[in-house]
Protein backbone atom coordinates (compact mmCIF):
# COMPACT_ATOMS: atom_id res chain seq x y z
CA UNK A 1 0.00 0.00 0.00
CA UNK A 2 1.26 3.11 -0.88
CA UNK A 3 2.52 5.53 2.14
CA UNK A 4 0.23 8.94 1.98
CA UNK A 5 3.03 10.90 2.64
CA UNK A 6 4.63 10.02 -0.74
CA UNK A 7 1.26 11.64 -2.76
CA UNK A 8 2.05 14.68 -4.66
CA UNK A 9 -0.44 16.21 -6.48
CA UNK A 10 -0.48 18.50 -8.99
CA UNK A 11 -2.95 21.24 -7.82
CA UNK A 12 -3.25 22.79 -4.65
CA UNK A 13 -6.53 23.03 -2.32
CA UNK A 14 -6.25 25.44 0.67
CA UNK A 15 -8.14 24.40 3.65
CA UNK A 16 -10.22 26.67 3.26
CA UNK A 17 -12.49 24.39 0.64
CA UNK A 18 -12.52 21.79 3.55
CA UNK A 19 -13.70 25.02 6.01
CA UNK A 20 -16.48 25.86 2.90
CA UNK A 21 -17.74 22.16 2.61
CA UNK A 22 -18.18 22.15 6.20
CA UNK A 23 -19.49 25.63 6.86
CA UNK A 24 -22.58 24.24 3.55
CA UNK A 25 -23.04 21.16 5.60
CA UNK A 26 -24.04 22.95 8.53
CA UNK A 27 -25.56 26.03 7.04
CA UNK A 28 -23.63 27.99 8.45
CA UNK A 29 -22.67 31.78 6.85
CA UNK A 30 -19.09 33.64 6.74
CA UNK A 31 -20.49 36.32 8.93
CA UNK A 32 -21.80 33.80 11.54
CA UNK A 33 -18.10 31.73 11.10
CA UNK A 34 -16.25 34.64 11.80
CA UNK A 35 -18.20 35.42 15.32
CA UNK A 36 -17.92 32.08 16.37
CA UNK A 37 -14.18 31.54 16.50
CA UNK A 38 -13.82 35.47 17.22
CA UNK A 39 -12.44 36.74 14.14
CA UNK A 40 -13.41 39.93 11.75
CA UNK A 41 -14.59 38.77 8.39
CA UNK A 42 -11.88 40.01 6.39
CA UNK A 43 -9.85 37.71 8.37
CA UNK A 44 -12.03 34.49 7.80
CA UNK A 45 -11.82 35.70 4.30
CA UNK A 46 -8.15 35.54 4.32
CA UNK A 47 -8.15 31.91 6.12
CA UNK A 48 -10.88 30.53 3.38
CA UNK A 49 -9.21 31.98 0.92
CA UNK A 50 -5.58 30.85 1.66
CA UNK A 51 -3.97 34.23 2.21
CA UNK A 52 -3.69 33.50 6.41
CA UNK A 53 -1.59 30.90 8.19
CA UNK A 54 -4.12 28.81 10.55
CA UNK A 55 -1.96 29.01 14.02
CA UNK A 56 -2.59 26.74 16.73
CA UNK A 57 -5.01 29.15 18.55
CA UNK A 58 -7.05 29.10 15.26
CA UNK A 59 -6.79 26.08 14.69
CA UNK A 60 -8.26 24.76 18.33
CA UNK A 61 -11.25 27.43 17.54
CA UNK A 62 -11.51 25.08 14.40
CA UNK A 63 -11.63 22.32 16.46
CA UNK A 64 -14.55 23.49 18.88
CA UNK A 65 -16.41 25.02 15.47
CA UNK A 66 -16.32 22.62 12.79
CA UNK A 67 -14.70 19.37 14.43
CA UNK A 68 -11.51 17.56 13.05
CA UNK A 69 -8.68 18.02 15.23
CA UNK A 70 -6.39 20.44 15.87
CA UNK A 71 -4.02 18.03 14.50
CA UNK A 72 -5.59 17.85 11.29
CA UNK A 73 -6.25 21.64 10.78
CA UNK A 74 -2.85 22.66 11.54
CA UNK A 75 -1.20 19.21 9.29
CA UNK A 76 -4.02 20.63 6.08
CA UNK A 77 -2.25 23.93 6.43
CA UNK A 78 1.10 22.74 6.54
CA UNK A 79 0.04 20.73 3.04
CA UNK A 80 -0.92 23.43 1.15
CA UNK A 81 1.80 25.80 1.88
CA UNK A 82 4.07 22.53 0.91
CA UNK A 83 2.10 22.13 -2.30
CA UNK A 84 2.29 26.12 -3.18
CA UNK A 85 6.14 25.85 -2.58
CA UNK A 86 6.94 22.96 -4.75
CA UNK A 87 4.14 23.60 -7.42
CA UNK A 88 3.91 27.21 -7.71
CA UNK A 89 7.59 29.11 -6.89
CA UNK A 90 9.05 27.45 -10.15
CA UNK A 91 6.59 29.72 -11.92
CA UNK A 92 6.94 32.83 -10.19
CA UNK A 93 8.52 34.23 -13.18
CA UNK A 94 4.61 34.02 -14.57
CA UNK A 95 3.80 36.97 -12.55
CA UNK A 96 6.11 39.27 -14.32
CA UNK A 97 4.18 38.71 -17.25
CA UNK A 98 1.25 39.98 -14.81
CA UNK A 99 0.13 43.51 -14.08
CA UNK A 100 0.31 42.45 -10.69
CA UNK A 101 0.69 45.87 -9.56
CA UNK A 102 -2.11 47.05 -10.87
CA UNK A 103 -4.21 44.21 -9.76
CA UNK A 104 -3.75 44.88 -6.68
CA UNK A 105 -4.41 48.62 -6.67
CA UNK A 106 -7.70 48.23 -8.50
CA UNK A 107 -8.58 45.89 -6.12
CA UNK A 108 -8.64 42.76 -8.32
CA UNK A 109 -6.58 41.02 -5.55
CA UNK A 110 -5.42 41.50 -2.12
CA UNK A 111 -1.94 42.29 -1.18
CA UNK A 112 -0.14 38.70 -0.01
CA UNK A 113 3.44 38.27 1.70
CA UNK A 114 5.76 36.48 -0.89
CA UNK A 115 5.98 35.63 -4.61
CA UNK A 116 4.50 31.98 -3.76
CA UNK A 117 0.78 33.09 -1.93
CA UNK A 118 0.94 35.98 -5.10
CA UNK A 119 0.90 33.42 -7.76
CA UNK A 120 -1.43 31.67 -6.01
CA UNK A 121 -3.84 35.21 -5.63
CA UNK A 122 -3.12 35.57 -9.21
CA UNK A 123 -4.45 32.01 -10.30
CA UNK A 124 -7.27 31.98 -7.73
CA UNK A 125 -8.60 35.36 -9.70
CA UNK A 126 -8.50 33.28 -12.93
CA UNK A 127 -9.94 30.54 -11.03
CA UNK A 128 -7.53 27.93 -12.75
CA UNK A 129 -5.33 25.57 -10.58
CA UNK A 130 -1.68 26.11 -11.99
CA UNK A 131 0.02 28.43 -14.11
CA UNK A 132 -0.15 25.47 -16.78
CA UNK A 133 -3.40 24.96 -16.86
CA UNK A 134 -3.62 29.21 -17.11
CA UNK A 135 -1.19 29.45 -19.83
CA UNK A 136 -3.88 26.24 -21.96
CA UNK A 137 -7.18 28.27 -20.68
CA UNK A 138 -5.85 31.83 -21.89
CA UNK A 139 -3.54 31.01 -24.53
CA UNK A 140 -7.26 29.86 -26.05
CA UNK A 141 -8.81 33.16 -25.03
CA UNK A 142 -5.98 34.74 -26.58
CA UNK A 143 -5.66 33.14 -29.91
CA UNK A 144 -9.75 33.85 -30.46
CA UNK A 145 -9.22 37.61 -30.23
CA UNK A 146 -9.99 39.72 -33.12
CA UNK A 147 -7.28 42.82 -33.00
CA UNK A 148 -7.81 45.83 -34.54
CA UNK A 149 -5.02 48.37 -35.47
CA UNK A 150 -4.54 51.54 -32.59
CA UNK A 151 -1.86 53.97 -31.78
CA UNK A 152 1.30 52.08 -30.61
CA UNK A 153 2.15 51.25 -27.82
CA UNK A 154 3.25 47.51 -26.57
CA UNK A 155 0.48 45.43 -25.29
CA UNK A 156 1.13 42.44 -22.88
CA UNK A 157 -1.11 39.16 -23.60
CA UNK A 158 -0.90 38.51 -19.83
CA UNK A 159 -2.48 42.04 -19.42
CA UNK A 160 -5.05 41.36 -21.65
CA UNK A 161 -6.00 38.39 -20.08
CA UNK A 162 -6.47 39.97 -16.82
CA UNK A 163 -8.59 42.89 -17.87
CA UNK A 164 -10.60 40.47 -19.45
CA UNK A 165 -11.08 37.95 -16.37
CA UNK A 166 -11.93 41.19 -14.48
CA UNK A 167 -14.93 41.55 -16.93
CA UNK A 168 -15.83 38.53 -17.14
CA UNK A 169 -16.02 38.84 -12.89
CA UNK A 170 -17.74 41.51 -12.55
CA UNK A 171 -20.46 40.04 -15.19
CA UNK A 172 -21.11 37.22 -13.65
CA UNK A 173 -22.90 40.15 -11.00
CA UNK A 174 -24.78 41.55 -13.15
CA UNK A 175 -28.76 40.65 -13.55
CA UNK A 176 -29.63 40.46 -17.27
CA UNK A 177 -32.55 38.98 -19.67
CA UNK A 178 -32.14 36.63 -21.91
CA UNK A 179 -30.19 37.82 -25.18
CA UNK A 180 -32.21 38.94 -27.49
CA UNK A 181 -30.71 40.56 -30.25
CA UNK A 182 -33.80 42.14 -32.16
CA UNK A 183 -34.59 43.83 -28.53
CA UNK A 184 -30.80 44.68 -28.23
CA UNK A 185 -30.53 46.31 -31.72
CA UNK A 186 -33.61 48.25 -31.06
CA UNK A 187 -32.53 49.50 -28.11
CA UNK A 188 -29.22 51.36 -29.72
CA UNK A 189 -31.09 54.23 -30.37
CA UNK A 190 -32.14 54.89 -26.39
CA UNK A 191 -28.13 54.44 -25.95
CA UNK A 192 -27.63 56.87 -28.75
CA UNK A 193 -29.64 59.60 -27.03
CA UNK A 194 -27.57 58.84 -23.92
CA UNK A 195 -24.57 60.29 -25.81
CA UNK A 196 -25.74 63.41 -24.81
CA UNK A 197 -25.12 62.60 -20.84
CA UNK A 198 -22.24 64.72 -19.69
CA UNK A 199 -21.46 62.56 -16.47
CA UNK A 200 -20.15 59.03 -16.69
CA UNK A 201 -21.86 58.87 -13.60
CA UNK A 202 -25.33 59.12 -14.89
CA UNK A 203 -24.90 57.43 -18.30
CA UNK A 204 -22.87 54.97 -17.41
CA UNK A 205 -25.53 53.56 -15.19
CA UNK A 206 -28.44 53.90 -17.81
CA UNK A 207 -26.20 52.54 -20.57
CA UNK A 208 -25.83 49.17 -18.08
CA UNK A 209 -29.61 49.00 -17.50
CA UNK A 210 -30.74 49.67 -21.20
CA UNK A 211 -28.46 46.79 -22.02
CA UNK A 212 -29.45 44.36 -19.12
CA UNK A 213 -33.10 44.44 -20.51
CA UNK A 214 -31.81 42.16 -23.63
CA UNK A 215 -29.19 40.27 -22.33
CA UNK A 216 -25.82 42.56 -22.83
CA UNK A 217 -24.03 42.73 -19.59
CA UNK A 218 -21.80 46.27 -20.04
CA UNK A 219 -18.99 46.66 -18.02
CA UNK A 220 -16.67 49.39 -17.77
CA UNK A 221 -13.22 47.91 -16.51
CA UNK A 222 -9.72 50.04 -15.96
CA UNK A 223 -7.23 48.88 -18.29
CA UNK A 224 -3.66 47.79 -16.59
CA UNK A 225 -0.80 48.33 -17.74
CA UNK A 226 0.26 46.39 -20.95
CA UNK A 227 -3.18 46.12 -21.65
CA UNK A 228 -4.20 49.18 -24.48
CA UNK A 229 -7.49 47.38 -25.13
CA UNK A 230 -10.32 50.14 -25.47
CA UNK A 231 -13.26 47.49 -26.17
CA UNK A 232 -14.05 43.84 -26.18
CA UNK A 233 -17.33 42.05 -27.04
CA UNK A 234 -18.10 38.01 -26.48
CA UNK A 235 -21.14 35.88 -25.66
CA UNK A 236 -20.27 34.56 -21.92
CA UNK A 237 -23.37 31.84 -22.93
CA UNK A 238 -26.37 31.33 -25.21
CA UNK A 239 -28.21 33.67 -23.03
CA UNK A 240 -25.88 36.10 -21.77
CA UNK A 241 -23.50 38.57 -24.06
CA UNK A 242 -20.63 40.70 -22.85
CA UNK A 243 -19.60 44.39 -23.82
CA UNK A 244 -16.14 45.64 -21.99
CA UNK A 245 -15.13 48.83 -21.88
CA UNK A 246 -12.04 50.31 -20.32
CA UNK A 247 -12.34 54.36 -20.72
CA UNK A 248 -8.69 54.14 -21.85
CA UNK A 249 -9.35 56.89 -24.03
CA UNK A 250 -11.27 59.28 -21.78
CA UNK A 251 -13.34 61.31 -24.68
CA UNK A 252 -16.49 60.57 -25.48
CA UNK A 253 -16.43 59.90 -29.34
CA UNK A 254 -13.73 57.11 -28.73
CA UNK A 255 -15.81 55.81 -26.02
CA UNK A 256 -19.10 56.07 -27.60
CA UNK A 257 -17.88 54.79 -31.09
CA UNK A 258 -16.46 52.22 -29.00
CA UNK A 259 -19.41 50.73 -27.45
CA UNK A 260 -21.58 50.62 -31.02
CA UNK A 261 -18.69 48.78 -32.92
CA UNK A 262 -18.96 46.21 -29.96
CA UNK A 263 -22.87 46.18 -30.17
CA UNK A 264 -21.91 45.86 -33.64
CA UNK A 265 -19.77 42.31 -33.19
CA UNK A 266 -22.52 41.26 -31.24
CA UNK A 267 -25.24 41.87 -33.85
CA UNK A 268 -23.32 40.91 -36.99
CA UNK A 269 -21.02 38.15 -36.00
CA UNK A 270 -22.91 36.49 -33.51
CA UNK A 271 -20.64 33.83 -30.74
CA UNK A 272 -18.78 32.89 -33.25
CA UNK A 273 -15.22 34.78 -31.54
CA UNK A 274 -14.00 37.11 -28.73
CA UNK A 275 -13.34 40.59 -30.40
CA UNK A 276 -11.32 42.61 -28.97
CA UNK A 277 -10.69 46.77 -29.94
CA UNK A 278 -7.58 48.22 -29.73
CA UNK A 279 -4.64 45.68 -30.47
CA UNK A 280 -3.03 44.61 -33.63
CA UNK A 281 -4.12 41.20 -35.56
CA UNK A 282 -6.35 39.86 -38.02
CA UNK A 283 -10.15 39.99 -38.28
CA UNK A 284 -9.81 43.27 -40.69
CA UNK A 285 -13.13 42.02 -42.79
CA UNK A 286 -15.14 41.93 -39.15
CA UNK A 287 -13.56 44.66 -38.12
CA UNK A 288 -14.51 47.26 -41.06
CA UNK A 289 -18.34 46.20 -41.04
CA UNK A 290 -18.13 46.79 -36.75
CA UNK A 291 -17.04 49.75 -37.71
CA UNK A 292 -19.62 50.80 -40.50
CA UNK A 293 -22.51 49.59 -38.14
CA UNK A 294 -21.18 52.16 -35.48
CA UNK A 295 -21.10 55.07 -37.75
CA UNK A 296 -24.53 54.19 -39.55
CA UNK A 297 -26.07 54.21 -36.11
CA UNK A 298 -24.00 57.37 -34.68
CA UNK A 299 -24.27 59.47 -38.20
CA UNK A 300 -27.72 57.89 -39.96
CA UNK A 301 -26.64 57.61 -43.91
CA UNK A 302 -29.32 60.04 -44.69
CA UNK A 303 -27.65 63.02 -42.92
CA UNK A 304 -23.54 61.82 -44.01
CA UNK A 305 -23.90 64.12 -46.67
CA UNK A 306 -24.75 67.45 -44.10
CA UNK A 307 -22.04 65.99 -41.94
CA UNK A 308 -19.84 66.36 -44.41
CA UNK A 309 -20.47 69.74 -45.82
CA UNK A 310 -19.25 70.99 -42.01
CA UNK A 311 -16.34 73.40 -41.65
CA UNK A 312 -13.87 72.87 -39.30
CA UNK A 313 -13.27 76.41 -38.32
CA UNK A 314 -17.71 76.54 -37.49
CA UNK A 315 -18.06 74.85 -33.83
CA UNK A 316 -21.26 76.35 -33.49
CA UNK A 317 -22.71 74.87 -36.33
CA UNK A 318 -20.88 71.36 -35.61
CA UNK A 319 -22.84 72.24 -32.15
CA UNK A 320 -26.38 72.94 -34.04
CA UNK A 321 -25.83 70.09 -35.91
CA UNK A 322 -25.23 67.63 -33.19
CA UNK A 323 -28.51 68.65 -31.18
CA UNK A 324 -30.00 68.04 -34.56
CA UNK A 325 -29.44 64.68 -34.96
CA UNK A 326 -29.01 63.61 -31.28
CA UNK A 327 -26.09 63.08 -30.31
CA UNK A 328 -23.08 64.75 -28.45
CA UNK A 329 -21.10 67.31 -30.02
CA UNK A 330 -17.58 65.21 -29.70
CA UNK A 331 -19.26 62.66 -31.57
CA UNK A 332 -19.50 64.89 -34.91
CA UNK A 333 -15.94 65.87 -33.86
CA UNK A 334 -14.54 62.33 -33.87
CA UNK A 335 -16.43 61.57 -37.52
CA UNK A 336 -15.21 64.89 -39.32
CA UNK A 337 -11.68 63.71 -38.30
CA UNK A 338 -12.07 60.10 -39.12
CA UNK A 339 -12.96 61.15 -42.49
CA UNK A 340 -10.53 63.74 -42.92
CA UNK A 341 -12.84 67.17 -42.97
CA UNK A 342 -11.37 68.28 -39.73
CA UNK A 343 -8.29 68.26 -38.80
CA UNK A 344 -6.82 65.83 -35.73
CA UNK A 345 -5.76 68.61 -33.69
CA UNK A 346 -9.17 71.20 -34.49
CA UNK A 347 -12.21 71.30 -32.41
CA UNK A 348 -11.13 68.95 -30.12
CA UNK A 349 -12.11 71.49 -27.10
CA UNK A 350 -15.92 70.06 -27.89
CA UNK A 351 -15.64 66.86 -26.96
CA UNK A 352 -16.07 65.79 -23.32
CA UNK A 353 -12.86 64.30 -21.34
CA UNK A 354 -13.98 61.98 -18.56
CA UNK A 355 -12.25 61.09 -15.25
CA UNK A 356 -11.59 57.58 -14.03
CA UNK A 357 -13.91 57.28 -10.42
CA UNK A 358 -11.24 55.66 -8.40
Amino acid sequence: MPDVSDFRPDWISPPGDTINDLLRERGIALAEFAQRIGETLERVTDLVQGRATITIGIARRLEEVLGASVEFWMSRDFQYREDVTRLRVPDDGWLRELPVGDMIKFGWIKPVPGPAEEVDSCLRFFNVGNVSAWRDAYADVLSMAVFRTSPSFDSRPASVAAWLREGEIEAATMACGRWDARQFEASLSAVRSVTREKDPNRFVPRLKETCAASGVAVVVVRSPNGCRASGAARFLSTEKALIQLSFRYLSDDQFWFTFFHEAGHLLLHGNRKLFVDGLDGEGEHAEKEANEFAERVLIPPEVQAALLRLQENDARGVIRFAQRIGVSPGIVVGQLQHHGKVRRDRLNGLKRRFQWSE
